[in-house]
């Protein structure tokens, strides 16, 4: 089970074992599912890029395929972990730890929710990890109206699978060995996408 779990957080390992299916399946559990929180989505993006044009044998799916077919994973990922929240409702709050689920992951999002407002949120948390597995789950806790946040559901997904997917895909055009100096790339993008979770997870409360 941990070997399966170790190869799920593991980008390359996901497009190689499970192909076009698993990335998407990848995608919609890292935002629809409290279970994805762990999930590597901003790196798994940006190797499908890469790989669509380095090693398109892998993906078996063309660019202007898989960019709509990772945005209707990315959606329909957010409406789930949506209409989640609001089932649970009240719940959530009081809901104890476990692997899945940890209150700190929901108080960091409420933060952002505080700081930003929902919709502003729901765009930005799409490219940081953690939040955006939570902030769909805290906008149907808190009950914010469906259409308003379908609407920018759909515009930070777009936002998110095309700016990622498309650095990979001329990336690789402009530097063919850049397949070869991957794990440095993850690297320089969890400290990214990681540095402003930090920031606001340790800012104190005004």
């Amino acid at each position: 089970m941990w070997d399966f779990l170790k190869q799920l957080m593991n980008p390359e390992s996901i497009i190689n074992y499970g192909g076009l299916w698993l990335l998407l399946f990848v995608i919609f559990a890292e935002t629809g599912l409290l279970i994805g929180f762990f999930l590597p989505g901003d790196n798994l993006i940006l190797l499908a890029g890469i790989l669509c044009k380095a090693k398109p044998e892998l993906l078996k799916v063309d660019f202007y395929v898989l960019v709509p077919l990772m945005i209707i994973a990315a959606v329909l990922g957010n409406t789930f972990g949506y209409w989640f929240g609001k089932s649970a409702g009240e719940k959530l709050y009081s809901r104890k730890d476990s692997f899945f689920f940890k209150q700190r992951h929901l108080e960091v999002t409420r933060k952002y929710y505080n700081k930003y407002g929902g919709n502003l949120t729901l765009i930005i948390a799409r490219f940081l990890p953690v939040i955006r597995t939570f902030a769909p789950v805290l906008a149907g806790a808190i009950k914010i109206d469906f259409a308003r946040f379908m609407l920018f559901n759909l515009i930070g997904a777009v936002a998110w699978i095309i700016s990622l997917t498309s650095i990979g895909y001329f990336l690789v055009q402009a530097f063919p060995g850049i397949t070869d100096h991957m794990g440095y790339i993850f690297i320089a993008l969890i400290i990214i996408t990681a540095v402003p979770i930090l920031r606001i997870a340790f800012r104190k409360e005004k």
